[in-house]
């Protein structure tokens, strides 16, 4: 999502006059888009900014100016520590105000007195009525935001302080900035949510549309090839969205389905509202819509009060669903959070050891669904060059980086690649020749 609001930030400056630059040195405004998800993330800003002080100070010295802002999910938490502790930055504004960059850079040009700019209301108007209609797609994927906030209130997370209540875009909105994308050569959109599968968007006949109405509709644009959507929550699997996997051929058979812990007693603890069974039935519900979907997932060790067997659960859950990829990380305490009031906070060395043994599991997992392809043929999205000269990056429908010897003329395509090596993080493989007798 983060990429996504980055992107808008750049369409609503566009028109007083700014471009991206790749040259942060001579750059006449930073932005730092920030997650607060991770303690780790947060004091990483300031080490940031301290870098870029540098370079504001230096093009002083050269006559010019560089307005310094931070954005994202830390300015709205931290907007005022940040201007208390890093006075020469310009602006801080949150997640739901970066429609009002062009105000803010007027404010900060015209002066004013008492340091930086600070915005971070939840204005009543959403940024998305504010926000320029068009935008340049970024290649042939493209993300989109169809939900923002959350609800569900897990006592580890700053999401619902950060970015808000639940918010579904109205289905007409969505599907216009989609036409307007596969207009432009998009062939794969993501849609994007803090909880995408709870979107609810009224349309303008009242009519409420659910995530699978929603992606169903797009399978209808001419051009689109591919979709996919992420974060999703597990309690929010419902019917029609399995069945949309289940006979929707351009929804990819791929999804991540957080998980967090496999210990029931943690889950309750998280306020997650499932257990470990009925996260692993939603899996099983999955496989049967979809026999090849792949899954990955999220998962926080050492959270407050994790005993040897909770722990032991968690890998539990893990062997029992099986993941294609997974992401995990160690509990980080998030002030204003419930869970940073916990007793029994796990020492950081036992975080350490048992987030070593999960990613040695998933690092399993991942290379083995990865060895699996071996052999197969894969529909590839062939989407930027590789690092190799001749060679091209794409993504295959199970979200994997695939390395494949082609000329530039193949970009922006779907090729039928052969599967010659299944790596720990990437796929390597060549052109099927079925793909290579079509382009003779």
């Amino acid at each position: 999502m983060n990429v996504y609001d980055s992107a808008r930030m750049a369409d609503v400056l566009a028109p007083i006059g700014y471009g991206p630059t790749d040259d942060p040195a001579d750059a006449d405004m930073v932005i730092i888009n920030t997650c607060h998800i991770r303690e780790k993330a947060a004091e990483k800003t300031y080490s940031e900014l301290g870098r870029l002080r540098q370079l504001q100070e230096r093009k002083a010295a050269r006559g010019g100016r560089m307005l310094l802002a931070v954005a994202g999910c830390v300015a709205q938490a931290e907007g005022a520590e940040i201007l208390a502790r890093a006075p020469f930055v310009d602006m801080v504004f949150g997640p739901q105000a970066y429609h009002r960059l062009p105000e803010l850079v007027a404010r900060v040009h015209r002066g004013r007195a008492g340091g930086g700019v600070l915005d971070t209301d939840f204005p009543a108007v959403t940024k998305f009525d504010e926000l320029p209609a068009a935008r340049p797609a970024p290649g042939p994927t493209a993300f989109l935001t169809v939900q923002e906030g959350c609800d569900k209130f897990c006592t580890f997370c700053v999401v619902p302080y950060t970015r808000g209540a639940e918010y579904g875009r109205p289905p007409e909105a969505v599907l216009a900035e989609a036409q307007a994308l596969v207009d432009q050569g998009v062939m794969e959109i993501t849609l994007l949510g803090q909880n995408v599968n709870a979107y609810h968007g009224t349309a303008a006949d009242g009519r409420s549309w659910s995530l699978a109405a929603l992606v169903g509709a797009l399978a209808e644009i001419d051009g689109l090839a591919r979709i996919r959507y992420t974060t999703s929550h597990p309690r929010d699997m419902s019917a029609d969205l399995l069945a949309a996997h289940r006979d929707c051929g351009k929804l990819m058979p791929y999804l991540h389905l957080p998980a967090q812990a496999g210990s029931d007693r943690v889950l309750q603890a998280m306020n997650r509202r499932y257990s470990a069974a009925e996260y692993l039935e939603a899996v099983a519900d999955l496989r049967a819509a979809r026999p090849d979907i792949a899954l990955s997932g999220d998962f926080i060790v050492g959270f407050p009060g994790e005993s040897d067997a909770d722990f032991e659960a968690t890998l539990a859950l893990v062997r029992a669903a099986g993941y294609a990829q997974a992401y995990s990380f160690k509990y980080s305490r998030r002030p204003g959070t419930p869970a940073a009031e916990l007793p029994d906070q796990v020492p950081e060395d036992v975080k350490a050891e048992r987030l070593d043994a999960l990613q040695e599991l998933l690092n399993h997992q991942q290379a083995t669904f990865n060895r699996g392809m071996e052999g197969r043929t894969l529909p590839v999205l062939l989407e930027r060059q590789g690092r190799q000269a001749g060679q091209l990056l794409g993504r295959s429908p199970y979200m994997q980086a695939v390395h494949v010897d082609a000329g530039p003329e193949r970009l922006g395509r779907i090729a039928e690649v052969e599967i010659t090596a299944g790596l720990a993080n990437s796929l390597a493989g060549r052109l099927a020749a079925t793909t290579a007798d079509a382009a003779a």
